[in-house]
């Protein structure tokens, strides 16, 4: 009996880690989370752990007023979503996005990073 106490944990915490796995989770950013850049960047580049439905993802960038900077659709290439993005004066900036993975899981975020010196 203990025994099969011990296999039937043992499993369940295997579970466990396999259906946290099963999100797409931000991988890196360019810019960086929380960075700061001497120039104006032209996009923001998010990739993920995972490949992403591109119906059901976005991304958004605004200054501090909570203006969007962002220009158009974002652009989902497996797990990598791009965005462009207006002439960027001197200024803190917040990413929000959310995407939907291959395997329906939802996940979101925000990040900011900064222009300036």
């Amino acid at each position: 009996m203990r025994i099969r106490i011990i296999v039937i944990s043992f499993l369940l915490a295997a579970l466990g880690n396999v259906a946290a796995l099963a999100h797409a989770v931000l991988q890196s950013a360019n810019p960086l989370v929380g960075s700061t850049v001497t120039s104006a960047q032209r996009e923001v580049s998010l990739t993920f752990s995972q490949n992403i439905e591109s119906a059901f993802s976005a991304v958004e960038v605004t200054d501090t007023n909570g203006a969007r900077v962002d220009q158009g659709k974002p652009q989902i290439n497996g797990n990598t979503m791009r965005i462009g993005l207006k002439l960027l004066p001197q200024g803190t900036y917040r990413v929000r996005w959310h995407v939907l993975s291959v395997d329906t899981h939802k996940t979101e975020g925000s990040f900011t990073f900064r222009v300036g010196q």
